[in-house]
């Protein structure tokens, strides 16, 4: 018999590369999840994907499943919401700071989803930018912060949306282009165009630069994605985006991305929430909600760097 189980597993394993990382998402082992997926198989009498694949490529049989997934499982999901908003209230309050700047691309899509289906929830937003976040969820005049930066603080705890690599953005002819792979020697001579925040809260520096003793020759800073790499194609400086971020300014021929080192540096993305509030039905349903769009939108993210969802910092 076909469960929603079943159709859910399809789900994530069709958003994920890999089995690896489809099973990460659905907090199963590798091999309980080839398990289950034999099993259906057997079910059916059919082949579902082909193995070894990459990108996974399903069968017939398997496409016709995710068609039905696709048809039921938004049906179930919505049922799902209803019934908890008829439980718990309708009634609460989502005020959202955000600190990077390119999340507004797919988040936008996502609030305007939460928005109708939790119409009595008070939704507001800040930048990250320009005040400490962090401070303000703990005191209670924010709820969530979108940051891939999760510093302890007493009373907060973090949920992983997705993982993604940081990689270098330069003009098509720019010398570094011409490299297979940046090493972090390649900044001591680059003026580095950057958000408007501490260089120690950045990825390139924490996880990259600062390992090696490097700094870059000089550091200028704007707050729009759009005009970093307006700056980048014109050769003026060069810049660490996450790698969905300059999918389309690469895609374009704007700008080439390098990796950075051997390419296997991968960073998370997190939703910073009050312990006491983790469980709060609205600010769950926008997490759930937020992670969907994520993996519907974005290119060369995958399942979180972390073995569990929501952890707590302390000190």
């Amino acid at each position: 018999m076909i469960e929603l189980k079943h159709l859910k597993t399809l789900r994530y394993l069709r958003e994920s590369e890999t089995l690896v990382d489809a099973a990460t998402r659905l907090c199963l082992t590798q091999s309980a999840l080839s398990h289950q997926l034999k099993s259906l198989e057997q079910q059916i009498g059919a082949q579902l994907f082909i193995r070894k694949s990459k990108p996974l490529r399903f069968t017939i049989a398997g496409l016709r499943l995710l068609e039905l997934a696709d048809c039921v499982l938004p049906e179930f999901e919505h049922a799902e919401r209803d019934l908890t908003r008829l439980v718990s209230g309708q009634s609460g309050r989502l005020h959202l700071a955000i600190e990077c700047h390119s999340c507004f691309n797919w988040l936008m899509p996502a609030i305007d989803i939460y928005r109708g289906l939790w119409p009595d929830v008070a939704l507001d937003f800040s930048s990250g930018f320009s005040f400490e976040p962090l401070p303000e969820l703990a005191q209670g005049k924010l709820d969530l912060v979108v940051t891939s930066d999760p510093l302890p603080e007493v009373g907060i705890c973090y949920q992983a949306l997705f993982a993604y690599q940081p990689m270098l953005a330069v003009a098509p002819e720019h010398p570094l282009a011409s490299k297979d792979k940046i090493e972090p020697e390649d900044f001591a001579t680059q003026t580095l165009i950057s958000y408007p925040v501490e260089s120690q809260r950045l990825d390139l520096f924490n996880l990259f630069l600062q390992p090696a003793g490097v700094q870059p020759r000089a550091i200028r800073q704007v707050d729009m994605t759009m005009m970093m790499m307006q700056l980048v194609a014109s050769g003026l400086g060069v810049a660490v985006l996450p790698n969905w971020a300059l999918h389309e300014y690469v895609q374009k021929g704007y700008v080439v991305a390098r990796h950075l080192g051997d390419g296997l540096l991968w960073q998370n993305l997190y939703l910073a929430m009050r312990e006491e509030e983790q469980n709060a039905s609205h600010l769950r349903a926008f997490m759930q909600i937020a992670q969907q769009s994520c993996f519907e939108s974005l290119t060369g993210i995958k399942a979180p760097e972390t073995q569990s969802d929501i952890f707590p910092m302390r000190q």
